[in-house]
């Protein structure tokens, strides 16, 4: 260490202004001990002060001449101009007055359209979650490629759909959060109830040969008594609810813009609670239903549709559904399919209303029918209508009963709900389809999303502005969703303790 190296520092002048000499060689003092080390005081009462250094040298002492603050470098002329310029523009900004600007220069100034830009960015930023990236591995895995030994829920048997839904206290979580399985008080609209009645009285063409032909029609429903739910859905399910595809198919050339889903998660959805939707049979659009422009107005609240979540998808193929059917067997009570179909239509009414807060228009769809569902078993079918109620930016969803009835005891309406859905697809979704265009339409473009992956956020906020529903942690726990993980949008305090796969969450087995 220097300190036990160096320790008198008198000595150490002397020995260097003394002349010495080797050989023939004589030596001559160079300087004194201040002059090679001007700073060595300074560094013995650091040293002394510090302690020992473990070192093999002493660290050179810079000399104080040498310990100028460094120069900052020049910038060239044009670098000191547009900073200059820079500065200058800012301090114009803020004191100039867009109107004024604009009434000089027919255009906002720039800043002030950026923010614009910016404020409706983040006002609507919840309307997609980004999927994290084991969510995205594994779902290209399961979804993507065919050789996946893992098993979607879609896949597994159908009993363990119901968990949940089999419980009377579901209705409960669905109201807390803004989802009611009842009427509304200030119910629908006058013109709502005349599309849904004008619906009903349409006259369709029927099948000619089915299981539902008068003379069989008795030996069918006695075959069903006993039948399991996908016996069920299998022999009546379409003569119930008839597929669009299938009608597209046949040559219902207008019904093409439409996608379907049988049994399929709504993996892409944002759903209220878990677990997500997933219904026997939905009908929504497809995606060459817009046209390039639309789609593109509509890209940057979907996220990377192909794996994100999304206020207006059910799945990554169909886009803002509007119809939902569950089917339960004789072993099973009706309401389940009611709570199912409940929570389905409240994802994809509230898809629609998000739609129309992005252009102002919410207001028009305030007690409107936006969307139907319909539940059946193996002898009666309930059918019912979804419409928001719009007050501020509060948003509550609620279904009114449309038709309720028994076709095993009577043959004479066995066709109603057949249709009442054939009536929807070519006179109602013309209608709907042309109002969510002219919403989409007006879309500000140039909207960009580089949103925080809201996935992960510890609650799920409703669009509505309704407070935060974490009333679902304490009630409802699953496994996972169809790639093991929870379904991003329901809140969790905490996390539980892993329950069987068909036990009741809500402590029922």
């Amino acid at each position: 260490m220097l300190v036990n190296k160096i320790t008198d520092k008198r000595e150490c002048e002397e020995n260097l202004g003394a002349t010495y000499s080797r050989g023939n060689v004589e030596f001559q003092p160079v300087s004194t001990i201040h002059d090679i080390y001007p700073n060595l005081e300074d560094g013995l009462k650091e040293g002394g002060a510090s302690g020992a250094v473990e070192s093999k040298r002493p660290r050179e002492l810079v000399p104080s001449a040498s310990r100028e603050p460094p120069r900052k470098r020049l910038k060239s002329g044009k670098e000191t101009d547009l900073d200059d310029e820079i500065e200058v523009g800012d301090e114009e900004a803020e004191d100039l007055d867009p109107i004024d600007h604009w009434t000089k220069t027919n255009r906002w100034p720039e800043d002030y359209a950026r923010q614009k830009k910016e404020d409706y960015r983040m006002s609507h930023s919840g309307l997609f979650r980004k999927a994290s990236n084991s969510l995205r591995r594994k779902r290209s895995d399961t979804e993507l490629s065919s050789s996946s030994p893992s098993t979607p829920t879609d896949q597994r048997p159908r009993e363990s759909k119901n968990v949940g839904y089999d419980s009377t206290r579901y209705d409960v979580l669905l109201s807390c959060t803004g989802v009611f399985m009842e009427e509304s008080p200030l119910g629908l609209t006058e013109e709502s109830k005349k599309t849904y009645q004008n619906l009903l009285a349409a006259d369709q063409p029927v099948p000619a040969d089915s299981l539902f032909r008068d003379d069989i029609f008795a030996t069918t429903c006695g075959k069903l008594a006993r039948a399991n739910e996908a016996r069920v859905m299998r022999d009546i399910t379409l003569l119930i609810v008839p597929s669009a595809e299938i009608l597209a198919t046949f040559g219902s050339k207008h019904l093409d813009i439409l996608s379907e889903t049988c049994n399929a998660g709504w993996n892409s959805c944002i759903p209220f609670t878990n677990p997500r939707p997933q219904p026997d049979y939905s009908v929504g659009f497809k995606r060459e239903a817009f046209t390039k422009a639309q789609f593109n107005a509509i890209l940057p609240f979907l996220g990377d549709f192909l794996f994100d979540q999304a206020c207006f998808m059910a799945t990554y193929l169909m886009f803002f559904p509007f119809l939902s059917c569950e089917v339960k067997c004789s072993g099973q009570p009706l309401e389940i399919a009611d709570r199912q179909n409940a929570h389905s239509m409240g994802v994809a009414v509230k898809g629609v209303v998000e739609l129309f807060k992005l252009v102002g228009r919410q207001q028009e769809l305030n007690r409107e029918i936006l969307g139907f569902s319909i539940s059946h078993d193996n002898k009666s079918v309930r059918i019912f209508g979804h419409y928001p109620v719009i007050e501020g930016d509060s948003v509550e969803y609620y279904r009114h009963p449309i038709r309720s009835y028994e076709f095993s005891t009577n043959p004479d309406i066995k066709w109603t709900a057949y249709k009442f859905t054939k009536s929807i697809y070519d006179l109602w979704v013309p209608t709907h389809f042309k109002r969510l265009c002219s919403a989409i339409d007006q879309i500000p473009s140039g909207v960009d999303f580089a949103v925080a992956q809201l996935s992960q956020s510890p609650s799920f906020v409703q669009g509505s502005g309704s407070a935060s529903v974490r009333s679902d942690s304490q009630y409802f726990h699953t496994e996972g969703d169809a790639h093991g993980e929870i379904s991003p949008g329901t809140s969790f305090a905490a996390p539980l303790p892993k329950k069987a796969r068909n036990e009741d969450p809500f402590g029922q087995v």
